[in-house]
């Protein structure tokens, strides 16, 4: 069997493409093909050129137009380049066509991510969540990883009109996918009995886009070593630590982030990860201020929260990180034209963004540690509400001493 996703380690020249749909203006499709490359690299493969085509949709045989498809061939030819990613879905058929046009490994963003999901995969939990990923994005894929499909299956007890390979290979698979559910539904209950466990804390769960500081804040507030790249999907596992802010303690957890185009089977699979999420008592939701689309990011993360965990209802705070990276290009006093989003300051935009939540957001930078004492007693006052609401009688609290106190002495 073919491999379908990437395991190389070596660094893979390849080109990336998309489409401009009604739906995907220009500057989205080269925003989303910014991503992609993003995605790429954390793969390790090198983006060396972008291809994009206005289409109405996309071409059902080959995505783009059989002229756009010449001239990446062309450019592949001439340049040396091994792979081609495209920045959607490929079904099946538009697979087997480019494929067999270029010449040379085709992935889609869902086979990408994949890949990234095996490569940072660390426990047992997300190995599996990622296999399952894997066989359900392979299921309906088996024709083009085929090249033997009439080989009958014989033998004692096997005669009549047979089993061809590919039907053989689909029930295997079929049955993989059976076991694995079976396996993340008994790590499942594990991890609910360990949740159990962890007594009367308040639970706070981190949540945000990928690549926003959610496990360089993590490090910053519980004092620990969580792993942190610039890069996408550095997390996948859940990291739970204990945080203690002046006299409150509370359990902090760090989780897999999002992003766009998120395939429907991939979130499937790892929502027993955002278990976290849904059980968590405070969202601190982390949003790179110097993106220049942090905007739909947090509408992404709010719908998918939305969707997978059921946390509309949940109290939430939103830490606007990256700070430092902020940029804004200033207008000239005698410029007449409408702002633009690249015009707004970082002031207008606290003014802004906290008057719409009722103060209930902050801006800092994790990497700088800017504002990060103003955050601390933000969590403390968040918690310590909840805290009192649900143990009035101070359950887990510790003691203050004041330093000033000489009662004792006397």
């Amino acid at each position: 069997m073919k491999e379908f996703i990437l395991t190389k380690q070596e660094t893979e020249r390849t080109i990336l493409v998309g489409i401009i749909t009604q739906a995907q203006n220009e500057a989205k499709a080269n925003e989303y093909l910014d991503e992609l490359a993003f995605l790429a690299e954390t793969a390790g493969a090198e983006p060396v050129k972008k291809f994009l085509q206005r289409l109405e949709y996309p071409n059902p045989t080959t995505f783009v137009g059989a002229g756009k498809l010449q001239e990446i061939k062309t450019y592949i030819e001439e340049n040396e380049i091994g792979l081609a990613i495209f920045d959607d879905d490929l079904t099946p058929k538009q697979l087997k066509n480019i494929e067999h046009e270029l010449q040379v490994k085709i992935l889609d963003r869902t086979s990408l991510i994949l890949d990234i999901f095996a490569k940072r995969a660390q426990t047992a939990h997300a190995k599996s969540q990622v296999e399952l990923a894997q066989y359900q994005y392979l299921l309906p894929r088996l024709t083009r990883l085929w090249t033997h499909l009439e080989r009958q299956r014989g033998g004692i007890g096997m005669r009549g009109p047979g089993e061809t390979q590919i039907e053989t290979d689909r029930r295997i698979i079929l049955d993989k996918i059976a076991r694995l559910k079976v396996e993340l539904k008994q790590i499942d209950k594990q991890k609910a009995i360990q949740r159990k466990n962890r007594g009367k804390m308040v639970r706070v769960a981190l949540v945000g886009y990928t690549n926003v500081g959610k496990s360089t804040l993590m490090n910053l507030l519980s004092k620990s070593e969580v792993f942190a790249e610039n890069k996408l999907f550095a997390t996948l596992d859940t990291t739970v630590r204990k945080v203690i802010i002046d006299n409150l303690p509370f359990l902090l957890s760090d989780t897999v982030g999002f992003i766009r185009k998120l395939p429907t089977h991939l979130v499937e699979s790892f929502k027993s990860t955002l278990d976290e999420v849904r059980e968590a008592d405070l969202l601190v939701h982390v949003v790179d201020i110097s993106h220049p689309a942090f905007e739909e990011q947090i509408d992404i993360v709010n719908r998918t929260l939305h969707e997978v965990c059921d946390s509309a209802d949940k109290p939430m705070i939103i830490v606007f990180n990256k700070t430092d990276a902020f940029s804004y290009i200033e207008k000239d006093a005698d410029d007449l034209t409408p702002c633009t989003k690249e015009n707004i300051s970082l002031e207008e935009l606290k003014t802004t963004w906290m008057a719409k939540m009722n103060d209930n957001c902050i801006f800092i930078s994790a990497k700088e540690k800017q504002n990060i004492d103003e955050l601390k007693e933000m969590l403390y006052n968040k918690v310590k509400e909840i805290h009192v609401t649900r143990f009035p009688y101070n359950d887990f609290l510790y003691q203050k001493y004041d330093d000033n106190d000489t009662s004792i002495e006397e």
